[in-house]
């Protein structure tokens, strides 16, 4: 008994001291989506303003710091006589959850239109952190894209409100980020009011069955070229 008292004190310490784990919990994208109901479960398809569009299941790679890079495909469905448009969606999320930045790509009728890769700061200029980066990113993501789509000049619905739908699947899969198999929470001075701690994460499975993440629930999707979204007042210390 007295040989294993060593061994199971170095089990503990290493499992205290193993680093977290960020994940993306694709089922609760999905079912945000709609659900994987389409292409073999491996899609999911959803109206949006008039049209319809089809969100394919991400492809995650693991980064070198212990973050992830997200790549998804987004397709305007637009019939059985024309040719869908696509987009891709692009993020790289750090070890602790976070967004550190994104980029998305356009492509319509053989043009293709690409989005600078938005970093997330703040009117200091300095890095923003937490859920102010997050939808800042967002916000200035789909600003940058609907700029270069109107330099294009197209004006047909659904081409148009495509910035505004890779916005809505980027808060989406904001929502599915997992840290150790629960949501991140917004540490005190990284987007939370000082004093105030955040809300308990909701784990994998409470999720799945809510399909709504309590510590993100204030991260709100934006209209199509309309003002940045606002945050819910309980996240701002207000009653």
């Amino acid at each position: 008994m007295k040989r294993m008292l060593p061994l199971i004190a170095i089990f503990c310490a290493t499992a205290i001291s193993a680093p977290a784990q960020v994940t993306i919990h694709e089922e609760a994208f999905g079912k945000s989506l709609g659900g994987w109901s389409k292409r073999g479960k491996k899609a999911a398809e959803y109206p949006l303003s008039g049209s319809t569009y089809r969100t394919f299941r991400p492809e995650v790679t693991p980064t070198p710091n212990g973050g992830l890079f997200i790549s998804i495909r987004i397709d305007h469905v637009r019939g059985f006589f024309s040719s869908d448009d696509h987009a891709t969606l692009e993020v790289t999320v750090n070890s602790k959850g976070g967004i550190e930045s994104a980029q998305s790509n356009i492509a319509i009728q053989g043009r293709s239109i690409s989005s600078d890769v938005i970093l997330g700061t703040n009117q200091a200029g300095q890095a923003a952190v937490g859920m102010d980066r997050a939808v800042q990113i967002g916000t200035e993501l789909v600003a940058n894209l609907s700029a270069k789509m109107l330099r294009e000049k197209i004006v047909e619905s659904g081409r148009v409100t495509f910035p505004a739908v890779v916005r809505h699947n980027y808060n989406l899969l904001y929502q599915s980020i997992r840290l150790n198999d629960a949501m991140p929470a917004t540490q005190p001075g990284a987007g939370a009011p000082a004093g105030e701690l955040p809300d308990k994460p909701a784990t994998a499975k409470e999720d799945g069955k809510k399909g709504q993440d309590p510590a993100h629930a204030n991260l709100e999707i934006g209209p199509y070229g309309g003002a940045p979204p606002k945050l819910n007042p309980k996240s701002q210390g207000g009653n």
